[in-house]
Parts: C-alpha cells; structure tokens; sequence
C-alpha cells in the first residue's frame, strides 16, 4: 500500500516539477526577437513568476527526475526508462546543454550526503553517455541535503528529496 501512495506521489510530484531555465549572460540574443507580450504570455509557462521552458522543453522536463532507495544510487528500470527518453530528447535536440543536480534527504552528514548526491548525478550522468549522449554536454552538481526538493522529516519528503533531477541548461553549446 506504503508503495503504491509512493508511485503515486512520485508520478503526481514529477508532473508538477518544472525546472526553470537559469539564463544568465548567455540568454541576451533572446530579447533580440521580441514578441508581442500578448502572444508570449499564451506560450509561456511560469513558475514563481519566472518562464520556464517551452512546450517542446517541458516534455523532457515532465520526465527529469530519478529517485533513489535510502543510501543508494543505483539506477531501478523506471528511472533507465526516464532516462532513456532523456537521451532521445537530446540526440534530437543536440544544441542544448544539461545540468543533472543530484539531492539526498536531510538524513545523515552534510558532507556525506554531498558525496551521495554527486554519486546520483554522475550515475544519471554515466547512463546518459551510455546512450550516446556526449559527455561535454552534461555538468553534474551535488546539493546533498543543502537544497531539498520538499522540507520536511516524514518517509514521503525524504523519498523525494532522494533524487537526481535534470535541468536544461539555457543557451546553446
């Protein structure tokens, strides 16, 4: 039953994850091509007031997130599938850059969970250049238990908080 409220969960909770696009100084040539601010706001996708990525950008984002076990990095076949479609978003779209952002629950040492968060990013990571993906075009980072997906001390926060989540970066290679 504890499984199935889990799946449940972790399915209602990726659908709501959108990963907002960390622009910076390479996203200038954007406002280069302005729109009506009409027709952009039908197109666009927020999060806390912020656009996020297109609609072309949010099917791979419905799917960047892979969960682990406690004190585990190993990958299960749901997050291979995940992954995998990952992999064939970007051989489709080979200008985009990612970043996988590994996490841990707030269970155990600071510097411990930085080293399992990195684990679980380089485990997404490694699979992904498995599946051809090149390798220069993924940047992996650990936030440990510094940056939690949910706050909270309960089996449902830790379980997801124990993820790997993949950000498209913005801008081209």
């Amino acid at each position: 039953m504890m499984n199935k409220i889990l799946k449940n969960s972790f399915s209602v909770f990726a659908l709501l994850l959108l990963v907002a696009c960390d622009c910076g100084k390479n996203c200038g040539s954007m406002m280069e091509e302005a729109e009506p601010v009409e027709e952009a706001m039908e197109d666009a996708l927020f999060v806390n007031g912020r656009p996020v990525a297109s609609t072309e950008e949010s099917a791979f984002e419905s799917g960047d997130s892979v969960y682990f076990g406690y004190d585990n990095y190993k990958l299960d076949t749901h997050a291979q599938k995940v992954l995998k479609d990952q992999a064939a978003w970007l051989a489709a779209n080979p200008e985009k850059m990612i970043i996988v952002e590994g996490r841990c629950d707030e269970r155990g040492t600071r510097e411990y969970n930085l080293a399992l968060g990195e684990r679980r990013a380089n485990s997404a990571k490694d699979y992904l250049v498995a599946l051809g993906v090149d390798a220069n075009r993924i940047q992996t980072i650990s936030y440990g238990k510094d940056k939690p997906v949910v706050l909270g001390s309960t089996e449902m926060a830790w379980a997801l908080n124990r993820v790997s989540t993949t950000r498209i970066e913005c801008g081209d290679k």
